[in-house]
């Protein structure tokens, strides 16, 4: 498997064979623990973490003019702390759960929505948590010379944030996805494509069919710095208006990422792509792996 982190070739000095190797192979055990994952991004990679390993990410995000259709709100978004945990089941699967314990909006304008009447905020400001997603990731394919890798992802949003706070739809959503990724010396490109099916918070017997993309790109400028970038949404492909909270977004990041061992930390900036996104935002995290069991 070729790394994410592999040194560009432009910048190696000129060597004797054996020693480049050896560099080589270490860049690879410093790199891998953390590959299959993307923070700042969510572009998904195909590479899962490996058999009893577990993964733990934790950031930041703040977010501003963040648009919420179903309640009518719009504010600054802090959400704190940003969390998930993947959990190697096999060389080739991984469960994952990502949330949040705490979203905390700073209201700058109230709108007449579907959902506007059942909130129940009066201040300037509303709080919640953020919903739980529940992912399994499957290897198909690893990547070799003259191929990607390739793997299929199928996720659950729960409806763990409320309708009452403004913050949430109290809707079931349901993700499915191919993810493909190739190493082309020094950069690594990822892509996603998928359909997501989500409920409609208006309407309990509706839902809406959503086309869902991401397309990542990490370069290496060092054997332990990347910059990474990406453009990650959906498209509402459906006639007619979109349920609220349901209709296009996409959002634009571009951040850096350092790794020393096991630790990664890294940093990004979000600019939304369309009315129904956040206008600019900010992320920073960590994400760490270790080994926690034996697979049998």
């Amino acid at each position: 498997m070729t790394s994410r982190l592999a040194i560009p070739t432009s910048s190696r000095p000129q060597r004797p064979c054996r020693l480049r190797a050896l560099v080589a192979a270490a860049a690879l055990l410093v790199a891998h623990p953390a590959q299959a994952q993307q923070r700042p991004l969510v572009t998904e990679d195909p590479e899962t973490i490996g058999a009893g390993r577990v993964l733990l990410e934790a950031g930041i995000d703040t977010t501003r003019e963040v648009p919420y259709p179903a309640s009518g709100l719009t504010g600054n978004l802090l959400r704190a702390p940003v969390v998930g945990v993947s959990i190697g089941l096999s060389s080739i699967a991984e469960l994952q759960i990502d949330g949040g314990f705490w979203n905390r909006l700073t209201i700058t304008d109230r709108r007449a929505a579907p959902l506007s009447a059942m909130v129940t905020a009066t201040g300037d400001t509303t709080s919640d948590v953020e919903d739980v997603v529940v992912a399994t990731k499957v290897r198909v394919i690893a990547e070799g010379t003259g191929r990607p890798g390739l793997a299929f992802r199928f996720a659950t949003k729960l409806p763990n944030a409320s309708n009452e706070s403004g913050l949430g739809l109290d809707t079931t959503d349901v993700h499915a996805a191919l993810l493909l990724a190739k190493t082309v010396q020094s950069v690594r490109v990822v892509g996603n494509v998928g359909l997501g099916i989500l409920g409609d918070p208006a309407r309990g017997d509706a839902q809406n069919d959503v086309l869902l993309y991401g397309l990542s790109f990490a370069r290496a400028v060092s054997s332990a710095a990347e910059v990474v970038g990406e453009v990650a949404g959906r498209v509402h492909t459906q006639e007619g208006e979109a349920p609220p909270g349901t209709g296009t977004q996409g959002m634009f990041r571009f951040g850096a990422r350092y790794t020393r061992g096991l630790l990664r930390l890294d940093g990004g900036l979000l600019v939304g792509l369309t009315s129904r996104d956040p206008s600019l935002g900010l992320t920073v995290g960590f994400t760490y792996v270790f080994d926690a069991f034996r697979v049998p």
